[in-house]
């Protein structure tokens, strides 16, 4: 994995997919495409790998499919076994339906 030092400003209606790299800002991960609408458990192991590819001091934004409901009911409990040392908050639910979780890695 690479390192990605861009200085970018993401909001959530932009948001990035790369998981193929570390990211050492903060970011958006759009977990709302099909594909994550089809499988619930893609979302929440896509939201585990994006919390994974972000670098302490900084956040994560989970964009998740509207589909699958707020992200209290399905996310917050696979986010908490799996990390130490993290933090989360909802952020809104956006128009288009999906909901936005800001993750913070310490």
């Amino acid at each position: 994995m690479t390192t990605d030092s861009r200085p970018t400003a993401h909001d959530h209606d932009t948001p990035d997919t790369a998981t193929d790299r570390v990211h050492d800002t903060s970011w958006s991960a759009n977990l709302e495409l099909p594909r994550h609408a089809a499988d619930r458990d893609l979302a929440v192991a896509e939201a585990v790998a994006a919390v994974e590819h972000t670098t302490a001091g900084h956040h994560v934004n989970l964009v998740t499919h509207g589909d699958h409901g707020h992200p209290e009911t399905y996310l917050y409990d696979a986010l908490a076994e799996r990390f130490e040392g993290v933090a989360y908050e909802y952020v809104e639910q956006c128009g288009c339906g999906g909901h936005v979780t800001r993750v913070y890695v310490e």
